[in-house]
């Protein structure tokens, strides 16, 4: 994960799930708002379980690449037999993917032995949290430089996945509610954006911060500022950014409640005026 490409795919991915989920909960609620419950994943009509394949399949990847394609000697271990500091940060990507590979094979052996049962969707959400809770441990104790550049965007990094697990855990409680579900999804998404940013950000020379520079520390890029006030200066363009990111987000999810209150309107008028026309026919 510690390059370019390696924010940039996972962030991808995380943003597609987000906004799959997303779509399928407000698609769900305009079509059943009373009855509307949540899902941790969303089946597909030909392809019931292509959601945990394509999970399967990404994690398998990114552990793959953590692990044995990346390295030079194409395994992580030392001559001796033992982990070298410079593969840390690779044990700690690849067991998050690991996390996320579990949910999905556990949500699909959950899925075959009772389909559409609320017992298994619960404790799937379960497993999902549990998947959110490793991502943030590792995150939280993360071999990279917890004071520097680079730490200020894994701190914020860490308050959405805590966003992400906290709306996990409340859907086991409140399945029916609506705000959780796309609080859940938009988190998720959000996620991604947060990581195709760091990505690019953190080893694109052009868009590191005045006074600070890229540097290869052990086959590993690290952002380094010369100054105090060059750290201070980046800090602050990092929280810059993110909170010009969670005033857009507010924005679309204000856009999105007012769209699905005008269609739940328009669909309630339909069918009032539906009703008269019938009564005056009758009369």
């Amino acid at each position: 994960m510690g390059s370019l490409v390696g924010h940039v795919l996972p962030g991808f991915a995380f943003l597609v799930l987000g906004l799959w989920h997303l779509f399928n909960n407000i698609k769900r609620f305009c079509l059943h708002p009373n009855t509307f419950t949540s899902s941790p994943w969303f089946p597909i009509s030909k392809l019931r379980h292509l959601e945990l394949y394509l999970i399967m399949f990404s994690s398998s990847a990114s552990i793959s690449m953590e692990l044995f394609i990346g390295p030079r000697r194409h395994h992580p271990f030392d001559s001796d037999g033992t982990i070298p500091s410079n593969h840390l940060r690779n044990f700690e990507h690849s067991s998050i993917s690991i996390s996320f590979l579990v949910y999905a094979v556990f949500a699909l052996i959950l899925d075959q032995a009772q389909p559409r049962a609320t017992a298994s969707e619960g404790l799937t959400l379960l497993a999902a949290a549990a998947a959110f809770t490793q991502q943030l441990l590792l995150f939280h104790f993360h071999s990279t430089d917890h004071m520097g550049y680079e730490g200020q965007y894994h701190l914020i990094l860490q308050l959405i996945i805590f966003v992400s697990l906290l709306t996990t855990l409340m859907g086991i409680a409140f399945p029916k509610s609506f705000f959780d579900s796309v609080a859940r999804s938009s988190s998720i998404a959000f996620q991604g954006v947060w990581l195709i940013v760091m990505g690019f950000m953190l080893y694109t020379p052009s868009l590191i911060p005045k006074g600070c520079s890229i540097h290869d520390e052990r086959r590993h890029l690290v952002v380094k500022c010369a100054t105090e006030e060059a750290l201070h200066r980046a800090k602050s363009l990092v929280e810059y950014s993110s909170l010009t990111m969670n005033n857009q987000t507010e924005q679309d999810d204000e856009e999105q409640q007012h769209f699905e209150l005008k269609s739940t309107n328009e669909k309630t008028s339909f069918v009032q005026m539906g009703k008269l026309v019938g009564h005056g026919q009758r009369l």
